[in-house]
């Protein structure tokens, strides 16, 4: 438990937060932060500016002998704070505090805290052999750093504003989906509202997946798909089922009711940039069905969809090449997380018994798949899940799994006090592709909680400056809009207006 060693002093200054002695933890520093002012992005070796004034304090928490979870709590102004306090998540293995999507929150007004999950990086290289004789880093990263964050941060907001926040949110993507459904899950009492996007939930179940590509593409040298081929892909599976939504626009709405064999692309004669060949045929089919055990045929983990595989940065930065992100990923969980060897060499894996070995082993630590929230729902919790269907990174159909996981559980009644899942088509892993991929579930959650309203659609638009409206820049103008509907309800145009206006669509 992290908290003040003496009674904390109500309307503490900014530099006198630093004197503050706490138990589990140090301050190294407390800082008034304007808004002329950079930041350092360590992990991107750049800086960022700071748009409002801010106290920003940073400490170490030691919550175990081995534990070094560098957090930070920024909080505006008094007169600017709107009471409320929103933890941010991280992706990847995480490894510094993240501090684009504190930017954005203490933008907006809240007192906002993230962590570097309990380990340090110092490049975007994809790095786990942190874990290997630190077990209790392992745990840092996959439950604990959040936790004793939250405690530090609402400590310190009632000495800096002599009084505790209104309601406490959390929002994260990718691994900060998975922290958030941590959270959810492990400390109910942490968080009043909950947004966990394309959450990477059920860790070993989801590398394992990875692994299941890797092997896939590489079964023989012939089984590669180079990049050349992924527009025939797409294009195959979107002369299919583009227009099922009564929209042709590049975009398959509901990715799940596509009905795509792709045999129609086995070459007839030679090889060719418009045609596969018989083992990149089975590679593909492979990715799609997703990790099937040989012998008994059960599935392990549901594939990716049909459809998003041309676009930039998306299957050619996840799924193909030998140094795809989910590779190297996966390489790390089961070869640095699991047998604790950096040389783990991918193709010894074995899909029944190494998966089965990482449940057991590591899955009780890693894996936020639990669909019993009755304790999170009980104090009025709120989640809100979502997801893009173009994302390659996890695949959208898990996160479908694990909202009827929670269905099957707690009965659909008592889940539809709680829990909405919004599926954007067209949108990549948390952000970016051709769909509207900017909208605000911390609102939405935050309204829900607050009202007891739940949402059942969510307003995205697209912008022209997809990188502006990731940072909350002025946008101008949005090229598109369209309604997020609650699954499994799905937007359709009325054929009545323009179909790049989201009045012009039906949630059915």
């Amino acid at each position: 438990m992290v908290a003040c060693a003496q009674t904390c002093l109500a309307n503490t200054g900014c530099e006198d937060l630093g004197k503050l002695p706490l138990a589990g933890g140090n301050i190294t520093a407390a800082v008034r932060v304007e808004a002329k002012d950079t930041i350092p992005m360590k992990l991107l070796n750049t800086a960022m500016p700071a748009t409002v004034a801010f106290c920003r304090v940073a400490v170490t928490l030691t919550p175990t002998p081995d534990s070094t979870i560098l957090a930070e709590l920024w909080l505006p102004d008094a007169e600017k704070w709107n009471g409320k306090f929103l933890g941010v998540g991280n992706g990847g293995f995480g490894g510094a505090v993240p501090i684009g999507d504190m930017r954005g929150a203490v933008a907006k007004g809240y007192a906002t805290a993230g962590d570097d999950l309990g380990h340090q990086l110092t490049s975007l290289v994809v790095e786990g052999t942190w874990v290997i004789g630190h077990p209790e880093k392992l745990k840092d990263f996959a439950y604990r750093a959040d936790h004793v964050t939250a405690e530090f941060a609402k400590t310190l907001i009632a000495a800096y504003y002599g009084r505790a926040q209104q309601l406490s949110y959390f929002r994260g993507c990718s691994n900060g989906g998975h922290e958030a459904l941590m959270e959810a899950q492990k400390y109910p009492a942490d968080y009043d509202g909950i947004v966990a996007g394309a959450p990477a939930n059920s860790f070993t179940r989801i590398s394992a997946g990875f692994l299941w590509n890797e092997l896939a593409l590489n079964e023989t040298p012939q089984s590669q798909i180079p990049q050349s081929k992924l527009a025939a892909i797409q294009n195959a599976a979107l002369a299919r089922c583009d227009a099922l939504d009564g929209v042709k626009d590049g975009i398959i709405n509901d990715p799940a009711s596509c009905r795509f064999d792709p045999a129609v692309l086995l070459c007839k004669n030679a090889d060719g940039p418009e045609c596969l060949t018989k083992p990149q045929l089975t590679a593909l089919r492979k990715i799609y069905s997703g990790p099937i055990d040989a012998k008994s045929g059960k599935k392990i983990y549901p594939g990716f969809p049909a459809g998003d595989e041309a676009l930039a940065h998306n299957w050619d930065l996840w799924i193909i090449g030998p140094q795809s992100y989910q590779a190297q990923f996966a390489n790390q969980v089961f070869g640095s997380f699991l047998l604790n060897d950096p040389h783990w060499d991918f193709r010894t894996f074995d899909l029944a018994r190494d998966s089965m070995r990482a449940d057991r082993e590591i899955g009780s630590i890693l894996n936020s798949s639990d669909p019993d929230l009755s304790a999170f729902a009980a104090r009025g919790g709120k989640l809100i899940l979502f997801q893009g269907w173009a994302d390659a990174a996890i695949t959208p159909l898990g996160t479908i799994q694990y909202y009827r996981d929670i269905q099957r559980k707690m009965g659909n009644k008592e889940a539809q006090q709680f829990v909405r899942l919004f599926m954007a088509p067209g949108m990549m892993h948390c952000s970016g592709g051709p769909g509207p991929n900017n909208f605000d579930a911390v609102a939405a959650v935050d309204q829900w909680r607050r009202n007891n309203e739940a949402p059942e659609s969510l307003l995205a638009a697209k912008y022209a400056d997809s990188a502006a409206a990731l940072t909350g820049a002025p946008q101008g103008e949005p090229l598109v809009t369209r309604p997020l509907c609650a699954y499994p309800r799905v937007a359709h145009w009325t054929g009545k207006g323009s179909s790049d206006k989201a009045e012009n669509y039906v949630c059915r």
